[in-house]
This record gives C-alpha cells, sequence and structure tokens, in this order.
C-alpha cells in the first residue's frame, strides 16, 4: 500500500521501519531536514522536508494516490487538521495520534465530523495493557485474538515452578489443558517448541488459550492467577489517570503518588475515590510507611524518567510481593532493559506504533492478504499471526499432521464457527476458520505461506 507518516519522531521512525519491512511504499514527511534525512537514510522511504498540512507538501507526497496517511506529530491539532485535509485531497483511510484527555470524551463526535478512520490515545492504550496485566498478574503480557475468544498471555518460569527440568510432552500429560505453549524466550534465543523441549528457570513462556482456560492452565501449573486487590501508582501523569480510572472500576484500590501538589489536587478531583498522596516516591521511606513491603500487590512506575522507573521497579520487587510494570519511554533501548527483572516492561511509544501497524495490516487484508491481525509477540524474532481461511486455500479439509509445515512454526488455535478449537494432529480447517499461527518467519501474508 501508498502511506504517508507526518511526524518522524520515535514513534513515526517506528512505525516506517515496520511498514518498510513489510514492503509498503512510504512516504515521510517533516519539518526538520535532519529528522527527514535520518528516516530515509536508514529506510526504504521517500522523505519530504515540510509542513503535513500543506495541500502542495501533500500533493507532493502523492495524497491522491495514497491509501492511508498516518499523522503522529507532537499536536493532537496539527494531526487532526493533517487528516481533515488529507481526507479532502485523497480520499485516504486517516489516523491521528491524539494525546490531550480533553478530546477523550469527544472523540467519537471528532472521528465522524472529521472523517477520521483511527484515532489512538498512547497513554489511554498504555493504560489499557497494564490494566489487563493486573487482571491477569501472573501474566507479563496479555494480547487477544478472535474477538477477544482467544487470548496470548507471556509468563516467566519462576525459581520454584513445577514446569522446570520437565519436558512440554511431560506437562502437557499431566494438566490436560486446552492451552497451548507455543513459543519460548530463553536469553536471546527464541524456540518454538516440540514435546521434547525442557523448561528452565527463567524461560519466557508464551501461551495461547480461550481466557477461560487461561485460570485453570495457571492453576495446574502452580502459579496464583488472582487479579489485584490494590495498585501502587507512582507518577500522576496522563497514564496514571486513565490507568486508576479503569482499576477503580474494577474494584481494586489505587493510591498515587505525585510529587506536584497542583497535579495532585487536578487528581483528587478527577479521582476522588483514589488517594492522592503528595510525595517523592524516590523517597523508599514514604513507600514504606505506605506499606508497600506488607500490603501492595501491584507497583507501578511510571514518572516521566525511565532511570527512576527502573530503579523504583527494582526496589519494588526486592523489598515486596507486587506484580511489578514499569514505563520505558526510550524504545530504542528495549534490549538493555530486558536484560533486568522489571516484570513487565510497558511503552506507550511502541504500544502506539503496535496498535497502528495492526490496523494498517487490517486494511491490507481488505485488498488481497489475509492475515487479520498480527502481534510481534517477540520483537524482531516471533509472531503471531491471526489468519482468515478462504475459499481454494491449500491447507482446507487436510488434518494438521499431514500438512508440510515449515519449520520453527505451530498452529495454536483455530475458531471455527466461534468455537475455539486447541488442535491436534488430526484437526482439520475449514473456509471461514480464522487460524491462529505462531511463528519465528517474518512476512508471512497468506496461509499458503506456513507450508513448505
Amino acid at each position: 500500500m501508498r502511506i504517508i507518516v507526518i511526524g518522524c519522531g520515535k514513534v513515526g521512525r517506528k512505525i516506517v521501519e515496520e511498514l518498510c519491512n513489510e514492503n509498503h511504499e512510504v512516504t515521510v514527511i517533516d519539518l526538520k531536514k535532519k529528522v527527514v534525512s535520518d528516516v530515509t537514510g536508514n529506510f526504504d522511504a521517500m522523505g519530504i522536508v515540510g509542513n503535513g498540512t500543506s495541500h502542495v507538501v501533500l500533493k507532493e507526497a502523492g495524497i491522491e494516490n495514497t491509501d492511508v496517511l498516518i499523522a503522529v506529530t507532537q499536536s493532537d491539532e496539527l494531526n487532526l487538521l493533517c487528516c481533515l485535509i488529507a481526507k479532502k485531497a485523497g480520499n485516504c483511510s486517516t489516523i491521528a495520534r491524539v494525546r490531550n484527555p480533553m478530546y477523550n470524551n469527544e472523540i467519537s463526535y471528532i472521528k465522524e465530523e472529521l472523517g477520521l478512520t483511527m484515532t489512538i490515545n498512547p497513554e489511554e492504550a498504555a493504560a489499557t495493557e497494564i490494566a489487563r496485566i493486573l487482571r491477569f498478574p501472573s501474566a507479563n503480557k496479555v494480547e487477544t485474538f478472535a474477538k477477544g475468544k482467544v487470548e496470548l498471555m507471556k509468563f516467566t518460569v519462576a525459581s520454584n515452578s513445577k514446569m522446570i527440568d520437565r519436558t512440554l510432552e511431560d506437562i502437557a500429560s499431566r494438566i490436560q489443558s486446552r492451552a497451548l505453549i507455543c513459543a519460548i524466550e530463553r536469553g536471546e534465543n527464541v524456540f518454538i517448541p516440540n514435546g521434547q523441549f525442557v523448561f528452565k528457570e527463567n524461560d519466557i513462556v508464551t501461551v495461547v488459550c480461550p481466557p477461560k482456560d487461561a485460570k485453570v492452565f495457571f492453576e495446574k501449573v502452580g502459579i496464583k492467577t488472582h487479579s489485584v486487590k490494590n495498585a501502587f501508582l507512582v507518577g500522576g501523569g496522563k497514564i496514571a489517570y486513565y490507568l486508576a480510572k479503569q482499576l477503580l472500576s474494577m474494584g481494586i484500590k489505587v493510591k498515587i503518588f505525585e510529587s506536584d501538589i497542583v497535579r495532585c489536587e487536578e487528581l483528587s478531583e478527577l479521582l476522588p475515590e483514589a488517594v492522592i498522596i503528595n510525595a517523592d516516591a524516590t523517597d523508599k521511606q514514604i513507600l514504606k510507611e505506605e506499606g508497600l513491603e506488607n500490603s501492595a500487590e501491584s507497583f507501578v512506575a511510571l514518572t516521566g524518567i525511565d532511570e527512576s522507573n527502573i530503579f523504583l521497579s527494582l526496589y519494588a520487587k526486592k523489598k515486596s510481593k507486587a506484580k511489578v510494570i514499569t514505563k520505558i519511554n526510550r524504545i530504542e533501548d528495549n534490549d538493555i532493559v530486558n536484560d533486568f527483572n522489571l516484570g513487565s516492561v510497558i511503552s506507550p511509544k511502541l504500544i502506539t506504533a503496535e496498535y497502528i501497524i495492526r490496523y494498517v495490516r487490517a486494511m491490507q487484508n481488505t485488498i488481497g492478504s489475509n492475515v487479520e491481525t498480527l502481534y510481534r509477540i517477540i520483537e524482531n524474532k516471533a509472531e503471531a499471526l491471526e489468519f482468515h481461511i478462504c475459499e481454494g486455500a491449500p491447507v482446507i479439509g487436510i488434518p494438521l499432521e499431514k500438512l508440510r509445515l515449515k519449520n520453527n512454526l505451530i498452529i495454536a488455535s483455530v475458531n471455527h464457527k466461534g468455537k475455539i478449537i486447541t488442535p491436534n494432529g488430526k484437526t482439520e480447517i475449514s473456509v471461514g476458520d480464522t487460524v491462529i499461527v505462531v511463528t519465528t518467519h517474518q512476512n508471512l501474508n497468506d496461509i499458503k505461506d506456513i507450508l513448505m
């Protein structure tokens, strides 16, 4: 597809990288010449230095033949204006990043009036991801497929786990669960396991199953499954606000630590059910007095400084049994951050890029590809894809055990007329099914691509 990306900050750059990797024709627009040169020098994209609200600039970028315009500048208003002009000039699909909570209650009206295809609020999206994890704190990450009927969860094998030194075949026979273990991270390596795979401490395991079966699986492998009863949020910014609203609606008690007294007063008015504490949470004594060591069930580091969040999370991991979640802004440091034991790591910028890329893939599905959903479950190493099975697909009506599947690939779930099937060798795929595939191969666009 032909795609224009306006704004080449960290989010824009990440989006361009992903789109170019998937062979889209990408043009970037930014006011800064150095930024445009940097992006076009590193990725196979065209670049234009200029204002994305200019009709002349958009015309030079080829707006009349563009499929999607993505506006991710630092200004909400500029993003909305870019989309409005693009819609009039080229009648393309438009996606805008809109961050200000002031627009939150009006976003449906704005989308309708401006003809926007999609809006994304990074802070609200990050809050939703965190809330999903706190609902199931044993998981490091939770994603959904098949319109919520299937969940993909990641968890770490703890030192006291029943899984250690056992084969996948042994565990599967003991627990008799509908959950399917489909990928394991061990250090720098990623495995799509077979029955003889042996689990070790600190392995990060990816499981696919219906939500109601996840609880049973975790209990059978000896992992607690109850949602948290309280949450310590350090930092009172936008994410803390959105997250507190969601947690309070779930019946979870919330304490927010914020050093700015003015912001504390604002939060007290916005979140009357939450406990707002005007204090610098990097002061360990404050956390101790408020019960971190004895009563905290979850701890979320949300300050604006990555280093502070890392140290706070490490301290919380050391002093409490709380589920720890760490917000990281610098997405380019992911490889370094993953070496720390920070619990679940959340990056609003990365989530924003993933949401937008996911939508672009869904659009592409309507014009050729039959990939409905794609998640990078392990950055640049493994993907989970949801395929819609169309008439004539070469996998229809053949038992899975007879399909010549590529190595390092597993069919993790089949949605047949709304019924979720954990497949075995006898399972057959039918027209109209949606199939979840987990693989280390990249750029699979069609179900036929899973075959050798």
